[in-house]
């Protein structure tokens, strides 16, 4: 994949250790208010929350898992800095612990509708306590998230908790139109569609941790909506390569078993543009996708992807996206030194080896 926001930052080869150390301090600076977040939880509910947050193990025992990335956060903080300073970064913390609430809240009601069985490299939360108590964990934090910002003195709060509303119920369509799409025959699903459904489903709140942060930095309407577009197109870039993980994936790295997406035959972006693509091989997974899935059809399925061209093409289309992204990036800060630490979050996110 094209390597273009490097070509964009004239650095030395890539090596992570900025956003290393930006999601790192995103983590510091978070985790306290998550933990403050889920105290405050009714005993049942934190405990399933303790647990998918990786701080607990099923009995109650303390674990010393990690709560994910904090990518999301990350951008917020990171956006607030660049806008407003360190003093911006620092009024921003609960409104981005904000943000990773809603975040836990889609994961742990998406693995109860997707069937998955691992997360982190361990029982999904509903396997382990059941699908009412998952899904009532999941409700706890988004109420949880709208309460820090509705609590929150900051003068930017009441529009980042519409901000933030709003995008829960994009995600919310997202997750809706995505369940809807699987009861689909392969054949009836477009690109567009499924290039839609991953902006609402990870650019929106990508997008929204990025406009938080402007919010909160005194940004002008322009600036914010102009992160807003950023993290949107990062987000889709984010997913093309998530979705190529999911079936190229090592599952030492990324927790899930081998194919997984392809088992629950999801019509990833990958997939469908390999469908769509007017191939044999295209014909050849339309096929074996109309049928149950059958572990000895794995590598066969696999490689029908792989030779309609759809890893290929989600490659390229997460490099273009990511391009897009830079440019809304230098709207709101046409300053390459102020910009760059969105700039190695961006290129963190897609960076991602299977």
């Amino acid at each position: 994949m094209t390597d273009f926001v490097s070509e964009s930052r004239p650095t030395s080869p890539w090596d992570g250790q900025e956003a290393t150390a930006l999601l790192v301090g995103a983590r510091a600076a978070v985790d306290p208010e998550l933990r403050a977040a889920l105290d405050a939880l009714p005993t049942g509910m934190r405990r399933v929350a303790r647990y998918h947050f990786g701080w607990e193990h099923a009995d109650g025992t303390a674990a010393a898992g990690h709560a994910g990335k904090a990518i999301r956060p990350a951008l917020v903080l990171t956006a607030a800095a660049a806008l407003g300073g360190p003093a911006a970064r620092a009024a921003a913390a609960r409104a981005a612990a904000a943000v990773e609430l809603v975040h836990n809240f889609t994961l742990l009601h998406d693995d109860v509708m997707d069937r998955d069985t691992t997360r982190r490299h361990r029982p999904t939360a509903w396997t382990v306590f059941g699908v009412p108590d998952a899904i009532l964990a999941g409700d706890a934090l988004h109420a949880r998230a709208l309460g820090l910002l509705a609590a929150d003195p900051h003068p930017a709060a009441p529009a980042a908790v519409a901000r933030l509303a709003a995008c829960v119920v994009e995600l919310c369509e997202g997750q809706q139109v995505d369940t809807a799409l699987e009861q689909r025959h392969p054949g009836e699903v477009t690109l567009d569609e499924v290039l839609t459904l991953a902006e609402a489903k990870t650019g929106a709140l990508l997008g929204c941790a990025c406009a938080v942060g402007a919010l909160y930095a005194g940004a002008a309407p322009g600036d914010v909506d102009a992160l807003d577009a950023f993290g949107r197109e990062a987000g889709l870039a984010f997913q093309l390569i998530d979705d190529v993980i999911g079936i190229w994936g090592d599952p030492r790295h990324t927790g899930k078993p081998a194919g997984a997406d392809l088992a629950v035959r999801k019509k990833s972006l990958p997939v469908v543009a390999a469908l769509t693509s007017g191939t044999p091989a295209a014909a050849e997974l339309a096929e074996l996708y109309a049928r149950p899935y059958a572990a000895a059809d794995l590598e066969r399925t696999v490689l029908a992807v792989e030779r309609a061209g759809g890893r290929d093409w989600a490659q390229v289309q997460a490099a273009d996206r990511m391009a897009r992204a830079v440019s809304e990036l230098t709207r709101a800060i046409p300053e390459p030194e102020t910009a760059g630490g969105l700039l190695a979050l961006a290129e963190f996110v897609t960076r991602r080896s299977v």
